[in-house]
């Protein structure tokens, strides 16, 4: 993906630089493979679902959480509800309302984890749609049991 997005420079770097500023992310990782997971699922991206199902797996999620992940959900209700949240802020973003986000802080999420979440959803936007545009897609070699 990172050779075929040097086509443009621009976005190379964005790509690297959203990247890097999301590896800072208070997030824990399993719950950041959740949503990955959630929003590759949604946008159909068969590359992405290999890379965050790998990672997920690495992570240690069990395959009953990567499955619930892909389905917008937790068994946790606070995960699910920052789950559900990210794919609304793929899918339906001008939908959401100030209710919403307080539900969020309800369930327990800082200000920084929910200011944190577009950019998680924006990053994963960013590299399903390019790697489907694209035409970029899991070897057999390299392809898992998604």
């Amino acid at each position: 993906m990172v050779a075929t997005m040097a086509h443009s420079p621009a976005l190379l770097q964005g790509y690297l630089d959203l990247s890097r500023a999301m590896k800072r992310s208070k997030l824990p990782r399993t719950l950041s493979e959740k949503i990955s997971l959630a929003v590759q699922e949604w946008i159909d991206c068969a590359y992405c679902l290999q890379a965050h199902t790998e990672a997920a797996r690495a992570a240690g999620l069990s395959e009953s959480d990567i499955a619930l992940a892909r389905q917008g959900t937790s068994t946790d209700a606070r995960e699910a509800a920052l789950i559900a949240m990210a794919v609304r802020i793929l899918a339906e973003p001008s939908l959401i309302t100030d209710e919403d986000v307080a539900g969020l802080r309800a369930h327990g999420w800082s200000d920084r984890i929910i200011a944190e979440l577009p950019g998680l959803v924006a990053l994963n936007q960013l590299t399903g749609t390019f790697n489907l545009l694209a035409g970029l897609e899991p070897s057999d070699q390299e392809r898992v049991d998604v």
